[in-house]
């Protein structure tokens, strides 16, 4: 199964991002085979709308099936459950660690999104 984490750096130690439109990056784990990929997230970093949309739609084009984040917004939420994505939101730590608790089933899919529009 394919994992996105919103992260603020390039590896399993970077902080996971809070933001999930606005992350820095994506880090999408293959969790059967711990294959990493890095998914540059810069276009969205200063945009004055429509972050959320545009990263969901880069999340999906990298395959993956669940998002882990720290926080979601309405129309990331729904664009992510339109492509099919679950989305969990509340990680805090490293990548590497949020991964993990993933994997042991400590954190679980939202039912929808945990803050309004344009939070930054």
């Amino acid at each position: 199964m394919k994992v996105a984490i919103t992260s603020q750096g390039k590896d399993l130690e970077s902080q996971v991002d809070p933001r999930f439109g606005r992350a820095q990056a994506f880090i999408v784990v293959e969790t059967d085979s711990g294959d990493l990929e890095v998914v540059d997230n810069e276009q969205n970093l200063n945009a004055p709308q429509g972050a959320g949309i545009q990263a969901g739609k880069t999340v999906a084009e990298s395959g993956a099936e669940v998002v882990i984040t720290g926080h979601c917004g309405p129309n990331a939420f729904r664009t992510l459950s339109a492509a099919g994505i679950k989305v969990v939101v509340g990680a805090r730590g490293t990548v590497g660690e949020v991964l993990e608790k993933f994997k042991s089933g400590e954190l679980k899919p939202a039912e929808d999104a945990d803050v309004q529009g344009h939070w930054v």
